[in-house]
C-alpha cells in the first residue's frame, strides 16, 4: 500500500481512538442495533464518540430515543458485569432494576433541554449480580444536532462510592470511639503548639473548656482555654504548665473548669512539652479525663467523716444530758434505768430519721408524715417534765424526700439545745409552734430557761451549718436565728410544695 493509501485509511478509522472501546465499537455491528450502521452516523455523533474515548474522566453518552449507551474506558467499570454487552443497546435493557430513577433524570435533558447535576448522588444497581447502593457525582447535559434538536445526552459521571462508605465507617469508628472515651470519662485530646501559641483540639475538649469548635480546629490562643479555669485554679496550672515547658517533665493536673451555664466540672489533665531537634520547647501534647463524679464522691467521703466525728463528740454530750436528767427524775437506780433506757430508745428513733441524708439517700424513709409527727420524735429523748418540751400547730403533711432533711434540721438544733441550750439544765425548755401562711410552713423554735446567752456564736458549728443546709439547700427555704439573752429563737420558713415532695 503507497503512502498515500495509508493516509486515506487513516482518515477513514472511526472511531479514532486505539483504547479498548475504540476497538470494541470498530468491532460491532452496529446495523443491528438501533443506531444502525456506523457509517451512517451524523457528524455531531461521530465527533462526541472521537471526543469522549480518549478522555480520562468517566463519560457515557446515551444517543436517540431508545439513549443507546456509548461510553469509554474510564466508565466501563463503573456498569461491572454489563460491560460490554451494554454497548450499543437501549439502556432500558441493562439498567433495569434503576430504570425508574435514571429515565426521568434523562427525559428532563432530553425533552426540557435542562443539565441535571447531583453530588454523591445514591444509585441501586445489580452490577455485580447482587444489589448495592452506589454513589456518583453526576453531570447530565444535552447535545444538539444541526438544527438545534436534542439528539443525545452527555454524561460526565465520577464514582464516589469508596469515599461515602470509607466516610461512614470513620463517623461509625469515630462514634463508637466517643462513646468509649466518654464512658471512661475521657474530656478529649489536644496540641498546644508552644512557638505559636495555637492551641488545637477535638470538638470534645474544647466543649469542655467553652471553646467554639471550629476555633479549636483551626488553633486557638491559649488564653481561650485558660479562660475556662476556676479562678481559684488559674495560677496553679499556669505554674504547672510553665514548670512542664521549662524542665520537660511530666504534667499532672487536677482541678476546676467554670462551663458556659456556671456548671463547675473537675478535669484531670496529663500531658507533656515535646522538643525540636535543637531542644527547645515546641509541642505540648496531652488528654483529659473528667473526674467530677470522684471529686465530689470524694468530698461527701469527707463530709461523712466530718459529719461522723461531730455525731460521735455529740452523743456523748446529749448520753451525759440525759444521764443526769434521768437521774434528777427517778427515785430509785431501776426508774432511772427505765427513764434512760426510754429517752435512749426516742434518741435512736430520731437518729433513723436523719441517717437517710447522711447516706444520700434522702428517699430512704418511703411513708408520708407530717410536722407535728416530726417534732415529737426529735424532741422525745429530752422530753422529761410535760412542760420541758411542747409544741403544737396544724396538720402539715412532709414528703418522703423531704421529711430527712427536715429532721436533720430539728435533731441539730435540738442536739445544741441539749449540749448547750434550753435542753441544756433542767430548768429549761423548749417550745416549738408553726403556722401556715403565703404557701409556706412557718415554723418556730424557742428555747428559754437555759444558760444565758451573751450574743450570736463567733462561728457557725458544724451542727448549724448542716441545719442550714438542710432549710435552704435541700427545701429552698429560710433559717434565721435570734441570739436573745434568755435563749436562742430560731425561725424557718419552708414551702409547702417542697415540704410535700
Amino acid at each position: 500500500m503507497t503512502e498515500k493509501e495509508n493516509d486515506a485509511a487513516g482518515a477513514s478509522l472511526f472511531p479514532t481512538s486505539q483504547s479498548e472501546m475504540g476497538t470494541l465499537i470498530r468491532a460491532l455491528d452496529w446495523s443491528k442495533t438501533p443506531l444502525g450502521p456506523i457509517d451512517n452516523w451524523p457528524p455531531h455523533l461521530r465527533a462526541t464518540v472521537n471526543f469522549i474515548l480518549p478522555a480520562k474522566a468517566q463519560i457515557v453518552v446515551f444517543w436517540g430515543p431508545e439513549f443507546v449507551p456509548i461510553y469509554n474506558d474510564a466508565y466501563a467499570p463503573a456498569i461491572g458485569e454489563r460491560h460490554p454487552k451494554a454497548l450499543g443497546r437501549p439502556a432500558r435493557e441493562n439498567w433495569a432494576e434503576l430504570w425508574d430513577d435514571l429515565e426521568p433524570m434523562l427525559r428532563r435533558v432530553a425533552d426540557a433541554g435542562e443539565t441535571v447535576h447531583a453530588k454523591d448522588r445514591p444509585f441501586y444497581v445489580e452490577r455485580h449480580g447482587y444489589g448495592e447502593t452506589v454513589y456518583f457525582d453526576i453531570s447530565y447535559s444535552p447535545v444538539y444536532g444541526p438544527t438545534n434538536a436534542i439528539d443525545g445526552i452527555l454524561c460526565i459521571v465520577s464514582e464516589t462510592t469508596d469515599r461515602i462508605v470509607a466516610e461512614r465507617k470513620l463517623a461509625t469508628a469515630q462514634e463508637r470511639l466517643t462513646q468509649a472515651l466518654s464512658a471512661g470519662g475521657m474530656v478529649g485530646v489536644f496540641d498546644w503548639d508552644v512557638k505559636t501559641d495555637l492551641f488545637y483540639s477535638d470538638r470534645y475538649f474544647a466543649e469542655a473548656f467553652s471553646v467554639d469548635a471550629q476555633k479549636a480546629e483551626t488553633g486557638a490562643p491559649l488564653s481561650d482555654y485558660l479562660a475556662a479555669i476556676h479562678p481559684g485554679d488559674l495560677q496553679r496550672i499556669e505554674d504547672a504548665v510553665g514548670q512542664a515547658v521549662a524542665t520537660g517533665e511530666r504534667y499532672k493536673q487536677e482541678y476546676r473548669l467554670v462551663r458556659k451555664d456556671g456548671a463547675i466540672r473537675w478535669v484531670d489533665v496529663r500531658g507533656e512539652c515535646l522538643r525540636d531537634e535543637q531542644g527547645q520547647p515546641s509541642r505540648f501534647v496531652g488528654v483529659a479525663v473528667d473526674v467530677t463524679e470522684r471529686k465530689e464522691m470524694q468530698e461527701r467521703q469527707q463530709l461523712l467523716l466530718q459529719e461522723m466525728n461531730h455525731r460521735v463528740k455529740n452523743l456523748l454530750a446529749v448520753f451525759r444530758g440525759l444521764i443526769g436528767l434521768s437521774a434528777r427524775a427517778a427515785a430509785t437506780p431501776q426508774d432511772m434505768a427505765e427513764s434512760l433506757r426510754g429517752r435512749l430508745d426516742a434518741l435512736a428513733q430520731a437518729k433513723e430519721l436523719v441517717r437517710p441524708a447522711l447516706t444520700g439517700n434522702p428517699g430512704a424513709n418511703g411513708d408520708r408524715t407530717d410536722v407535728g409527727a416530726l417534732v415529737r420524735t426529735v424532741l422525745a429523748p429530752y422530753a422529761g417534765e410535760a412542760s420541758r418540751t411542747t409544741y403544737e400547730g396544724p396538720h402539715a403533711p412532709v414528703g418522703a424526700k423531704a421529711v430527712t432533711s427536715l429532721a436533720l434540721a430539728l435533731h441539730e438544733t435540738a442536739t445544741n439545745a441539749a449540749k448547750y441550750g434550753g435542753l441544756s439544765v433542767a430548768a429549761g425548755a423548749v417550745r416549738v409552734a408553726w403556722t401556715i401562711a403565703d404557701e409556706r410552713l412557718r415554723l418556730e423554735w424557742r428555747e428559754t430557761g437555759g444558760p444565758a446567752i451573751a450574743g450570736a456564736p463567733q462561728r457557725s458549728g458544724f451542727g448549724s451549718i448542716l441545719a442550714e443546709r438542710s432549710i435552704s439547700g435541700q427545701l429552698g427555704g429560710e433559717i434565721a436565728y435570734d441570739w436573745r439573752p434568755e435563749g436562742l429563737t430560731l425561725r424557718m420558713a419552708i414551702p409547702l410544695a417542697r415540704l410535700a415532695e
